[in-house]
């Protein structure tokens, strides 16, 4: 008859045993035997944190925040607000001019929308005749890439017109590991939420949210790599601010087939429609290729490196991506007609068991402020081919415009000091906005105020007083493209 074992009994067996607790070298005897004789103990205290917490309060029907003292999590050179394409960017080119770098990025992870977002498809890269215009940083990330299996698909395939589409978790990690090796300071799930300023008004850090309570950074200089420009426009530099469609990218497993667009002609009108095909023969249609699409009709998207695996650029509605209720209320909206549109895409041969892999961790958001710059892009300046002496970039062909060049200006706010604006938050018009906002030319102007950052340190100056023919040359050695 057996017998059940009494929990000493049990002890000494596991102590006869040998066994250990997985990932140590602590006998599993020892610590059940501390748990069987002492329970729970009351361990040391964290200590009382030095600041005091002063909560808000309700004062004749309004809520007032105390003013109260804020613990400086870091002091640092350079402190770049976002961790997305134009803040990691900015964060090693900075970094490798030797100066002390600290990155600070909302979500767990780096890549913004580039990963996050699920927006896979790299463009626009190459100019008109097929030559590749954006290189530098934003290079050497496709480069590891490519030594990923699964990493990164349809390289240098400029002549073609077809864009290199990314793997969001190869380029996580691929980010994750630039960033560690260039030993600057990171902090993820840190949200930028207000700027630090001194007696002149200049930016020197700003503060943070995150489950460590509210803490300030102070820096020398600022890269508001936000997307939205949100520490420039609490530092309360000129800015416009404008609304742009949102949208929520996915991922769909399990298909053999993608979206293709189709011309057809009736008279004089030629008209673009969609429909789908099978991947390995393209059937009177081009694959789209991540174009977004505006209606939810049973859509499969196009390829990712991942076998059998589909992305799906969505566009979304305009709305305002700097109301939380708007933002809030999109985002279950689409994920709703995401489901409905698999069930929809089951109906066609190739998608019938498809499953829906992965919704983006965050929506498309586009454009919603654009800083007032000491220069000011314009479409028609892009159009035009207008060439500027203080330029750090290009821009791809795209859209209404051919390749462009971008000028520093559109880094440096018309007034505030100590800060540089990079990413889709930069100067410029509307029109052009939605050029800018796309992830390769985050990579350039990025990498131009990453550099420029670190410049203002080593020449003791201020971003508008930057020396931009040795801006220039930097960048040039760091593999940038300026004509």
């Amino acid at each position: 008859m057996s017998k059940e074992l009494s929990r000493r009994e049990l002890m000494r067996s596991l102590a006869a045993g040998g066994l250990v607790v997985a990932g140590t070298m602590t006998p599993l005897s020892s610590m059940l035997a501390a748990q069987d004789e002492q329970g729970a103990v009351l361990g040391p205290q964290p200590p009382a944190p030095p600041v005091a917490r002063v909560p808000a309060k309700i004062v004749g029907g309004k809520v007032i925040q105390p003013q109260r003292e804020l613990k400086i999590l870091k002091k640092t050179g350079v402190l770049v607000v976002g961790g997305g394409p134009a803040g990691t960017a900015a964060a090693l080119s900075a970094r490798r001019l030797g100066v002390e770098v600290t990155i600070v990025e909302r979500y767990g992870y780096f890549g913004g929308l580039a990963t996050g977002g699920l927006v896979l498809a790299i463009f626009p890269i190459y100019d008109r005749n097929g030559k590749q215009v954006i290189l530098g940083v934003g290079e050497e990330m496709m480069k590891r890439l490519d030594k990923l299996k699964f990493g990164i698909i349809e390289r240098n395939k400029g002549r073609e017109n077809i864009y290199p589409t990314v793997d969001a978790e190869a380029f996580k990690y691929v980010l994750v590991d630039m960033v560690l090796e260039s030993g600057m300071t990171a902090y993820l799930d840190c949200w930028g939420v207000d700027a630090i300023l001194d007696n002149q008004g200049a930016v020197r850090g700003a503060v943070f949210e995150s489950k460590s309570g509210r803490q300030a950074i102070l820096a020398d200089i600022v890269v508001d790599a936000s997307g939205d420009g949100d520490i420039y426009a609490a530092a309360g530099a000129a800015f416009v601010k404008v609304k742009d469609n949102i949208g929520l990218d996915s991922r769909i497993g399990n298909l053999d087939i993608e979206d293709l667009v189709v011309a057809t002609e009736s008279g004089n009108q030629r008209k673009m429609e969609f429909k789908s095909g099978a991947r390995d023969k393209v059937q009177g249609g081009r694959p789209t290729r991540g174009s977004p699409v505006t209606s939810l009709e049973g859509f499969v998207g196009s390829p990712t490196p991942a076998p059998h695996v589909n992305w799906m650029n969505m566009k979304g509605p305009v709305a305002d991506g700097l109301d939380v209720a708007e933002l809030s209320m999109l985002e279950m909206k689409h994920r709703k007609a995401l489901w409905a549109n698999l069930e929809r895409a089951r109906n066609k041969p190739g998608a019938e068991e498809a499953f829906l892999l992965e919704t983006a961790p965050q929506m498309g958001v586009r454009l919603t402020r654009l800083l007032g710059g000491t220069k000011v892009l314009t479409l028609q300046e892009a159009k035009s081919g207008a060439k500027f002496q203080d330029v750090i970039g290009y821009g791809g062909t795209y859209g209404m415009a051919p390749e462009f060049q971008i000028p520093y200006g559109c880094l440096v706010p018309s007034k505030l000091e100590n800060l540089l604006a990079a990413g889709r938050c930069v100067s410029s018009e509307f029109q052009l906005a939605d050029t800018l906002r796309l992830i390769p030319i985050c990579w350039v102007t990025g990498q131009a105020a990453g550099v420029a950052a670190a410049l203002c340190i080593q020449d003791k100056c201020k971003p508008r007083e930057v020396n931009v023919g040795k801006l220039q040359n930097i960048l040039r050695q760091q593999g940038a493209y300026l004509g």
